[in-house]
């Protein structure tokens, strides 16, 4: 029987990490071969062609690189030899990267994101065993036409759903309202559930000046107007609850609002979409009549990767809407 063949491009992150012995701390240092050769018996299994995109931590990934990204792993899947392509990258913005790769592509062809919490120098590394995991899903027939994954800890999550969730345990990356799509089991991909829809944004530029603001009790309008004043092209909110915020913020909505800069509102609340429930000053209904846009469940740095993608293919604020009530994706 022929083994299927896996693209994996290597990115860096704690995966490619060892433990400097000059500084006592781990800096990413292996290359894709290297971290290959700990992967036993996946030869076994398929065949590997190894891309070296870059070695850098997690924190080091821009939304440059990300499009760069797209536009390799858009060429690997391309090729007939190419059963699907695995993406090693650091967790820290694995979630960020896996989500604007689930928005951009276009294939049938799984795409898998996958990182590691300890490095190689470290007891327990679960390097190897995300990657071997990783590429029993990207050989599936099951993972055919899912969009883009995420698999650590032998449970494979949708980019769309997943956010990590602790700083140290293996099991940190988790979607937290509809739980994982499937797991590895004994080599194998068990799916859990269908995926309902999907959502790709046509685009080949991204707009990298999107801020961030998380509400919290008395803030004001200043990061608002600050952001708009130093260029900011558009603004994501974590809102308290339902999406609501102190009335004192509403002057720099007011003033987004003139100046043609699209704001999402988005819920700092782990679970749960917004919606203009409330009614009262600041709330989420005031928020909709300033033609504030809803970002459904998505978590802060989702909604500012969808704004960015949606902003490199439109500036029209009715038509970034659009993108956002498509799909809570």
């Amino acid at each position: 029987m022929n083994k299927k063949k896996v693209a994996i491009v290597f990115t860096g992150g704690t995966i490619s990490m060892t433990v400097d012995s000059r500084i006592g701390a781990a800096i990413p240092s292996l290359s894709g071969e290297q971290i290959m050769s700990m992967v036993t018996n996946i030869d076994k299994i398929a065949d590997i062609e190894v891309v070296n995109f870059s070695e850098i931590p997690g924190p080091h990934m821009t939304p440059e690189m990300m499009m760069d990204l797209k536009s390799l792993i858009s060429d690997l899947v391309d090729r007939d030899d190419i059963t699907g392509v695995v993406v090693t990258h650091g967790t820290d913005s694995l979630e960020e990267t896996a989500y604007f790769l689930s928005l951009t592509l276009y294939t049938q062809k799984p795409v898998v994101v996958v990182g590691a919490m300890r490095n190689s120098s470290e007891l327990g590394y679960d390097g190897p065993s995300n990657l071997a995991a990783a590429v029993c899903t990207v050989i599936a027939d099951e993972a055919q036409n899912k969009g883009v994954l995420v698999v650590m800890n032998n449970e494979v999550n949708l980019a769309s759903e997943v956010t990590k969730t602790n700083t140290l345990t293996l099991d940190t990356f988790k979607s937290i309202t509809y739980g994982p799509l499937g797991i590895i089991d004994d080599n194998k991909l068990i799916l859990h559930r269908d995926i309902v829809r999907k959502q790709h944004i046509h685009t080949h530029s991204v707009e990298s000046r999107v801020d961030l603001i998380k509400v919290v009790v008395g803030m004001d309008s200043r990061f608002i107007k600050f952001s708009i004043d130093s260029g900011a092209k558009g603004i994501v909110i974590e809102a308290m609850g339902r999406g609501n915020i102190p009335p004192t913020m509403l002057d720099g909505i007011r003033y987004a609002k003139e100046m043609n800069i699209p704001i999402v509102i988005v819920s700092r609340c782990h679970s749960g979409r917004v919606l203009d429930t409330y009614g009262y000053k600041g709330s989420g209904r005031d928020l909709v009549e300033l033609g504030c846009i809803l970002g459904g469940n998505l978590p802060g740095q989702k909604a500012r990767i969808k704004l960015m993608l949606a902003l490199g293919k439109t500036n029209d604020i009715n038509e970034i809407k659009d993108i956002f009530e498509e799909g809570i994706y």
